[in-house]
């Protein structure tokens, strides 16, 4: 990838994605990713879906 269009793309992924960033307990966060595992979903998906839930999508 040239240096201008790496540039460009997160450029472009900047502006259509924001990140979202929270600590949580290291055991806890264990669980949830084999929760999150055992269902075949990532986090992100899985966060997509709540989000979507509380906008009353």
């Amino acid at each position: 990838m040239a240096p201008e269009s790496r540039a460009e793309y997160f450029k472009e992924r900047r502006s259509k994605y924001k990140s979202f960033v929270a600590e949580v307990e290291r055991e806890k966060m264990g669980r949830f990713e084999k929760r999150l595992s055992e269902n075949g979903q990532s986090k992100t998906e899985w966060l997509n879906q709540k989000i979507d839930e509380e906008l009353g999508k």
